[in-house]
């Protein structure tokens, strides 16, 4: 009875197993915790299955349904030798493998999320640039103005006159060919930044829900146990170096695990508990008041900078160049504080070092979400309100200056906080050692930028193609001084948590502050009289209104008016809409926990 039910078992594995795609079944033979010896009978095994099946259907198939088949096959195989080409072209593929083996996934979560924010800029600079910036090419008038090269820094003079800034772009509708097709810049300009913004809504949502199951829900199935890496080594694994890097890499990953379950717990007398507690309120109290005192400062700099360029109405380069003090200050403030915060860390002793950068992350948050809303504030109700001839002109340049500055910072920050430091380290004070990566210090500065640029694509639509290539230049300075200057983190510690924790500092409070930010502009802010494509109207989104009341005119184009007018602008269609999202995530989570419950009883019928 026993060895019939083993049979049966097996026949019944090899079966499923041979009706999945390729890949899933060589992930489903590589999870199971049998030997390799055994792994290779299973797997050929199946590929006689499998040719026993195709010849059995080849033999009923007719000529032509044949020759299809074949065709099908030639496709599949090209279409996964492309795929696994693609992966080898993988944007820094090689050297995020050489990272995690040398300092682990805590510093290598870092450049993972460099990478991701990356894309996000190169996508959005494509939409702008498809559908804003070259419409704007067609239309465009000669620029007066002479390039003295201070620009660069500043943002303002010959640059004014350009597509780089809001101000430039026309509000009429493009046609270069008579009674032929016509270009809104109008509907254009609102429709690509308001979809760039749905799509990155839903991108946020769905990685930092896949993350958060992946890391919190049901982290057991995704961790690299000891065992588990043990049983998935590649033997296709040729190259001496290769080897090497993957031996380093699963080295690791394990100790990360060991360290993750052999966490002491430390007892603590009633004096030492009261002295910890009062240290960390110290710390919270001087971390939230020296937040408070540099946005104090920001806002009434921001206000003596409003009044030296528009009340004293100089528009010279030295004057613009006199606006650089505001971003300078900011990017100072924003640098040399949380170097702060990480000395209030280490004073309050923290039992791990995910709690000290927990804690050091959220300090740095409130410093920059402060520092970003007191900007926003003075944008959206003192500049928007002064005498300038183009408010949003001068809130881009504002916003570029604030991007080319902190970049510049950023890389003096590598400089003089690690290259200097492993100078000190190595020759006068021997004691301190090398540095270590500060990664929360890090990934803030970058939540920082990306938060500066979304901002500002409604007022400089080329701006992530600037954050586009500053993010390339940060990830190979900052390799190349993490390789030079830094040595792994003293106490090895696994971070799966630490990605999704990035994912929602960018969501909220960034991301969502930002859709407010932009929410307010469009709908309540009046645009500029003499500039820009939505001159001369109440709002930005007035144009929407105005288009749609053209449109319910042409019976054609009644189906676009009901959408707007029952979609668009119903309450209650957006709560159901809510409502249905909620239930295809449940159901998505459903399907996952399935296919994991599926999973263990396959592995449970190989192991009897």
């Amino acid at each position: 009875i026993c060895i019939s039910h083993g049979f049966y078992a097996e026949e019944k594995l090899l079966g499923s197993l041979a009706s999945m795609s390729t890949s899933e079944r060589i992930k489903a033979i590589q999870k199971m915790p049998e030997t390799m010896k055994k792994k290779r009978e299973i797997r050929n095994k199946v590929l006689k299955e499998i040719t026993k099946k195709s010849r059995h259907r080849r033999n009923q198939l007719s000529c032509c349904t044949q020759c299809l088949h074949r065709t099908a096959v030639s496709f599949r195989r090209f279409g996964n030798s492309l795929s696994e080409y693609f992966h080898l072209l993988q944007l820094w593929h090689k050297t995020l493998k050489i990272i995690g083996a040398e300092f682990g996934t805590s510093v290598l979560s870092y450049f993972i999320f460099l990478k991701w924010l990356l894309t996000f800029n190169i996508f959005s600079f494509l939409i702008n640039f498809s559908f804003i910036t070259i419409p704007q090419f067609v239309a465009a008038e000669s620029n007066n103005l002479s390039f003295m090269g201070l620009e660069l820094f500043t943002g303002a003079g010959y640059f004014q006159q350009t597509v780089l800034y809001y101000g430039f772009y026309t509000n009429a509708t493009i046609s270069k060919i008579k009674n032929g097709p016509s270009y809104n810049m109008q509907l254009a300009y609102i429709f690509t930044v308001g979809m760039y913004f749905v799509i990155c809504f839903l991108i946020l949502l769905f990685s930092m829900t896949k993350s958060f199951y992946r890391n919190f829900v049901n982290p057991q199935t995704y961790s690299g146990k000891a065992s588990t890496l043990l049983c998935t080594w590649d033997f296709n694994i040729m190259n001496e170096k290769a080897v090497k890097l993957k031996q380093k890499n699963l080295s690791r990953q394990i100790k990360e695990d060991l360290a993750e379950v052999n966490k002491e717990v430390l007892n603590f007398s009633i004096t030492e508990r009261v002295v910890r507690i009062v240290t960390h309120l110290l710390s919270w109290a001087a971390s939230l008041g020296t937040a408070v005192a540099a946005c104090a400062g920001v806002y009434f700099l921001s206000i003596n900078n409003l009044k030296l360029f528009v009340e004293e109405h100089k528009n010279d380069l030295e004057s613009q160049a006199a606006m650089l003090v505001l971003p300078v200050v900011a990017s100072l403030l924003n640098a040399f504080i949380p170097f702060f915060y990480s000395w209030l860390g280490h004073l309050e002793k923290f039992q791990t070092p995910g709690h000290l950068i927990y804690v050091t992350i959220t300090r740095n948050t409130i410093l920059k979400i402060s520092i970003v809303g007191i900007l926003c504030y003075y944008w959206l109700n003192i500049v928007a309100a002064s005498e300038s001839q183009c408010w949003e002109t001068l809130v881009g340049q504002d916003i570029y200056r604030l991007v080319l500055v902190d970049f510049i910072f950023c890389l003096l920050g590598s400089f003089f906080g690690e290259f200097l430091r492993r100078i000190i380290g190595t020759t006068v004070c021997v004691r301190l050692g090398l540095p270590e990566f500060d990664i929360a210090r890090n990934v803030l500065d970058l939540i920082y930028a990306q938060t500066l640029t979304w901002i500002g694509i409604l007022f400089s639509p080329l701006l992530p193609g600037i954050q586009m290539i500053s993010f390339s230049i940060v990830f190979y300075v900052k390799k190349v001084s993490l390789m030079m200057n830094c040595q792994p983190p003293r106490k090895v510690w696994r971070t799966a948590q630490m990605t999704t924790s990035f994912m929602f500092l960018l969501f909220f409070p960034s991301f969502l502050g930002v859709l407010s930010v932009i929410g307010v502009t469009v709908w309540r802010l009046k645009p500029s009289e003499e500039c820009g494509p939505f001159r001369g109207l109440s709002s930005m989104y007035a144009a929407v209104s105005e288009w749609v009341k053209i449109l319910e005119n042409y019976t054609p184009s009644k189906w676009v008016v009901w959408i707007y007018h029952n979609l668009i602008t119903s309450e209650l269609f957006f709560f159901i809409l809510s409502t249905i999202v909620l239930i295809v995530t449940y159901l998505y989570w459903q399907i996952i926990e399935g296919r994991k419950t599926m999973t263990k009883l396959l592995h449970k019928q190989i192991v009897n």
